[in-house]
């Protein structure tokens, strides 16, 4: 898959970082490590991501981790497809820094 800079897009901050996500895992690390998981346009790259979070938030970004997800295999009746896959970010703040999303 070509990245946002090979195909010549420039995407906006708000259309790199899609949502938070809010979930028991990512309030632990939130909490804990002071990382904060994002869902995040499957084109962005590392560095997009941590200007992007930079921008919206007014924070300061140590460090970006992404993962691919694979969509997961559904059933209805005789079909059998896939829900779509997405890009994760885990983005890693400075200590002083902290995201408030309540």
């Amino acid at each position: 898959m070509a990245t946002a800079e090979q195909t010549g897009l420039s995407l906006e901050p708000y259309q790199i970082v899609y949502r938070p996500l809010i979930t028991e895992k990512g309030t632990h690390i939130s909490m804990r490590y002071n990382a904060y998981p994002f869902e995040v346009n499957p084109q962005a790259t590392k560095t997009e991501i941590k200007e992007a979070v930079e921008s919206l938030w007014s924070v300061r970004v140590i460090g970006v981790r992404t993962q691919n997800r694979l969509g997961k295999p559904r059933r209805t009746r005789n079909q059998v497809g896939r829900t779509k896959g997405w890009k994760k970010a885990i983005v890693q703040l400075h200590d002083d820094d902290r995201i408030a999303f309540f």
